[in-house]
């Protein structure tokens, strides 16, 4: 069963993205870092079996640079939606009105993440094992969140961008009956102190993240400059 897989992204545009990391690196700096993140990820993500690929990219003028971006065949959609919860419910809205399920969404903060993360995910829902699969992100959020079904409910309750996001999620998937498989918790990369993390935890190619952790390398070498 071919599943689909969504992936959350805005244009590595200056001052846009990644704010928290600037300073103490410089503007465009962070924005060439999101750009690697961005090519790791979609780089790793093609070796997830049985996924279609798809970017649900942010600004919406940003169409251009996700179609050269992206591998051909790569479908583009932009995000919509007040904020995060409901630019997430109205992307699985779109994907289960194309006719897909499972669908899985992942955002973009975690160039690292394996494929076989993701892997795992598909085949949870796909083998029906449980109709809701959550990544943990250590802050207390989450990197990846897959359904069987349309479940908006779920966007609804979390205060997003806060340390109670998976918790609220796991209290509405519990009130709702819904059992959750929870995936190996992972790192985002948010602030200045998440990419030192990344430094020590990321290996050189071809492990899933290296040019994100070259370009990061550099960056955080010229600030001992």
């Amino acid at each position: 069963m071919t599943a689909l897989l969504i992936i959350f992204a805005k244009e590595p545009r200056p001052g846009q993205v990644k704010t928290r990391l600037s300073p103490p690196l410089s503007s465009e700096g962070v924005a060439q870092l999101y750009h690697s993140f961005l090519l790791d990820i979609l780089e790793e993500m093609g070796r997830v079996p049985d996924v279609r690929i798809t970017l649900a990219f942010s600004p919406a003028e940003a169409q251009g640079f996700f179609r050269s971006l992206a591998p051909p065949g790569t479908d583009l959609f932009p995000q919509a939606g007040i904020d995060l919860g409901e630019r997430m419910a109205r992307a699985f809205a779109h994907g289960f009105k194309t006719g897909f399920g499972p669908i899985l969404l992942r955002g973009s903060d975690t160039p690292d993440l394996p494929a076989a993360l993701v892997s795992e995910a598909r085949e949870v829902l796909a083998s029906g094992k449980a109709p809701v699969v959550l990544g943990p992100a250590t802050d207390g959020g989450y990197y990846l969140i897959g359904l069987n079904d349309p479940q908006p409910a779920l966007f609804q309750g979390p205060a997003w961008s806060s340390s109670t996001v998976l918790s609220s999620t796991l209290k509405t998937a519990r009130q709702r009956g819904l059992r959750v498989h929870l995936l190996p918790s992972w790192s985002d990369i948010d602030t200045y102190d998440d990419l030192l993390a990344f430094l020590h935890r990321a290996r050189p190619a071809p492990q899933p993240g290296w040019r994100s952790l070259s370009v990061a390398m550099r960056l955080l070498g010229r600030l001992g400059d």
